[in-house]
């Protein structure tokens, strides 16, 4: 018997979501069937939904998922990426990116740069593959993809954004380097950026210092670790009170703001060490002296998407912080019939994240 799942399709900026059926296929070689518990919506997906950056069209977006497993392919792997045993109805999360670990990057260590990748919640639509991101009943996994079986204790909610915000923040803070008694400034306090307050100061950092335009958003920064949690006015006067004469050692730069970054990179101490993961849509240049760069021996590190271990990372944090009360930044569920009205209201700016279930 045919069986059919339905998904919510973009087409297009300011064009509604398009509820429509497709046809299920088994897996084939290598791929594992999961049905969709649910998607939450992150920032790139809002950026694409308002068409701020490229994006295939039609897809199906949404990559924040976890799921359950309906069906293995010929040879798809038996065990996750802690070689614990898989079997259907297990619920998983995996990461964004299936790398094919033959390609020049991937050879080179960066498999979230794969020449063959699939990006869960960013390829188009096309005959023989639908079933590429969250907001669909179906996902059906692609050979190369590190798949990650999730503790009972570990909610929907808590779990849901790990394969996006935590893993890519356990990246971004793998990049800034040594962090044990540092100073930290974390720029921008959103989903990223009140999970990385939490990590910085669980990884032994002395003192975390947001940033952000919103009041509401630094308060909850101040929940999740941060030390000082400033308006973007006052983060010089932050930083002096915090470092004297000399800056911060590490900077995470997770608004995307060019305004963010000059002020950031003027924020660290000699020998510092930036790390830059929001800008990731066009924005206007910013202007930065190769001299300033060299006399004061920064260091400047670009974060997209992450390693396995990134993901491994994020979900072991979780499991061991469960006092923090992450599933609480989840403000809602909207059924995957009414995607459209989450993405209105994941446009509040009180809002961290919203989920989309089936």
């Amino acid at each position: 018997m045919k069986r059919v799942g339905i998904a919510a399709v973009f087409t297009g900026p300011r064009q509604p979501l398009q509820i429509r059926r497709f046809d299920i296929q088994s897996p084939e070689t290598g791929e594992i069937l999961v049905r969709v518990i649910g998607c939450t919506l992150c920032g790139s997906d809002l950026i694409s939904f308002e068409g701020r950056r490229p994006t295939p069209l039609p897809t199906i977006l949404g990559h924040e998922i976890i799921g359950r497993i309906e069906e293995f392919g010929a040879d798809a792997p038996r065990q996750d990426h802690n070689g614990l045993p898989l079997n259907p109805g297990d619920r998983l999360t995996w990461t964004i990116v299936a790398s094919c670990s033959q390609c020049f990057y991937c050879l080179r260590q960066l498999p979230q740069k794969c020449e063959a990748m699939v990006k869960y919640g960013h390829e188009q639509v096309q005959p023989g593959r639908v079933w590429t991101g969250g907001l669909a009943e179906y996902c059906m996994l692609a050979p190369g993809t590190a798949i990650f079986r999730l503790p009972d204790s570990l909610s929907d909610e808590a779990a849901c954004p790990a394969n996006c915000a935590t893993a890519t923040v356990a990246a971004a803070l793998r990049a800034a380097g040594e962090l044990k008694d540092r100073v930290a400034l974390i720029q921008g306090a959103g989903m990223l950026g009140v999970t990385a307050c939490a990590m910085a100061r669980a990884a032994g950092v002395a003192e975390v210092i947001c940033c952000d335009i919103n009041p509401a958003r630094l308060a909850k920064a101040e929940e999740f670790g941060a030390t000082r949690a400033v308006l973007s006015n006052d983060l010089a006067a932050a930083v002096r009170k915090a470092t004297g004469k000399y800056g911060v050692d590490v900077a995470l730069e997770l608004s995307g703001s060019p305004d963010a970054f000059i002020s950031g990179l003027s924020s660290l101490r000699i020998g510092g060490i930036y790390a830059l993961v929001g800008g990731v849509f066009p924005a206007p240049p910013t202007p930065i002296q190769m001299e300033d760069i060299i006399r004061r021996q920064l260091s400047i590190r670009g974060v997209h998407n992450y390693k396995p271990e990134d993901l491994q990372t994020a979900l072991h944090f979780l499991e061991m912080t469960p006092h923090l009360l992450f599933g609480r930044l989840v403000a809602d569920w909207t059924p995957l019939a009414d995607a459209e009205r989450a993405f209105q209201r994941a446009k509040d700016s009180a809002v961290f994240r919203i989920g989309i279930r089936n």
